[in-house]
């Protein structure tokens, strides 16, 4: 089961480096800041208009303001239930309003337009097009005190509370189109790579069956080698087969859920078996990380690279997605890592994991001045990640700088 986890106020590299989130759910941060604003506003602007309004009514003041603070309050779980937190910001904001008048019906359902809004962005239109109606059936009440003018504010607000809702829906629509578009291009350019490692490990099969057979009378010890040999290697192509399926399989819970595991999918962890050196040196892996580190260095960044009983032998997908990580990692750094001049680079394994850490020194820019982006890189680095069973971590550094965090398993992951 693939275990694809996260720090806490963890945030995508392209959400730390200033790129826009495509995960749909908000991150409690997030929910934070949102009820932070939010009580701010509604104090700043509701409050300060009551106790302007009401000084010197005594009792009314006091109601009024403890309507206030009850709307406030709503407002943390905003994001758990937008409709219940509307509806108790449309009573408690009537009552302020007839308490006191002259705050406006505006301005007293304050706290209502934001719920508002956040329903429109979280909910469908079939539930956020009847809490607009009815907020819009209020503006009677706001014709009976104020005329006209007063209604067209009032409806104007309305509409504009909504209509940012649908807007950052729509955004969010976007982002999700194109973490799924990208997933799609990450699985198909795992598929190939599966599809030449099987494609080559099929191909040493014939020859091996071939030699056995020709020895198999005068020599019958090698023809048992080879026959072992050819074992070895069908189990190595039912492993890449059973990950090529897992690119594919349908899931519930989208691009970075959890499938799960498949009781029918039974790991035999055999050792891949190898193909000829030449083939070996030229299929991307952890045995070329010196030459990622040189291009790297030749952009004008150090490298400080550490490897630890690193294995040979790892199964293709392992070894392949490992060395992908990495060069994703990289790439990343010279692109988004603003100030950076060096990057550590460090593999490790213990016999059941394959440890990789890459740490830049790179300074992480507000989102109000950096450009929007995909953030397709830790994208496509989770869904190798998911497929394995191995686990990815990535955000700000505690020392500054940008940190991706991966385990791999030695073998696959059922």
């Amino acid at each position: 089961m693939s275990r694809d986890t996260a720090w806490p106020g963890e945030v995508s590299e392209g959400e730390a480096r200033g790129v826009p989130s495509a995960r749909g759910a908000p991150s409690a941060r997030t929910a934070r800041a949102l009820w932070g604003g939010s009580a701010v506003l509604v104090l700043g602007v509701l409050g300060t208009s009551v106790i302007a309004v009401g000084a010197g009514t005594g009792g009314r003041l006091a109601v009024a303001l403890v309507l206030v603070v009850v709307q406030v309050c709503a407002l943390r779980w905003v994001l758990r239930n937008p409709l219940a937190v509307l509806g108790t910001g449309v009573v408690t904001g009537v009552a302020v309003w007839s308490l006191f008048p002259a705050v406006t019906l505006t301005g007293a359902l304050l706290a209502a337009q934001v719920a508002l809004c956040v329903l429109s962005a979280a909910r469908p239109r079939r539930v956020s097009v009847p809490a607009l109606a009815g907020m819009c059936a209020l503006a009677p009440l706001a014709f009976v005190v104020g005329g006209p003018g007063v209604v067209s504010a009032f409806l104007l607000a309305v509409l504009l509370a909504w209509t940012a809702g649908q807007w950052r829906r729509a955004q969010r629509a976007r982002a999700a189109a194109e973490t799924r578009r990208a997933v799609a291009e990450e699985r198909a350019r795992i598929a190939r790579e599966v599809h030449d490692v099987v494609a080559h490990t099929l191909s040493v099969m014939v020859i091996q069956a071939g030699a056995a057979d020709d020895v198999f009378t005068a020599r019958p010890e090698q023809a048992r080698q080879s026959l072992r040999a050819i074992e070895s290697a069908g189990r190595s192509a039912l492993d890449e087969l059973r990950l090529l399926l897992r690119a594919f399989r349908p899931e519930a819970g989208g691009p970075e859920g959890d499938p799960g595991g498949d009781p029918d999918w039974d790991s035999h962890g055999d050792p891949h078996l190898d193909p000829d050196a030449e083939e070996r040196a030229l299929r991307p892996g952890l045995a070329r990380l010196d030459e990622l580190a040189e291009a790297v260095r030749a952009a004008g960044m150090r490298v400080r690279l550490d490897r630890e009983g690193v294995p040979d032998g790892l199964p293709a997908a392992v070894d392949l997605a490992a060395y992908r990580i990495v060069q994703e990692s990289l790439t990343n750094t010279l692109r988004h890592a603003g100030g950076a001049d060096e990057v550590r680079l460090t593999v490790t394994a213990d016999g059941e994991r394959i440890r990789i850490t890459v740490a830049d020194n790179g300074r992480t820019p507000s989102a109000l001045s950096a450009r929007a982006g995909t953030g397709r890189g830790l994208v496509g680095m989770r869904e190798r990640v998911r497929m394995l069973g191995g686990s990815l971590r990535a955000g700000p550094a505690p020392g500054g700088g940008f940190v991706v965090e991966a385990e791999l398993p030695t073998e696959y992951a059922s």
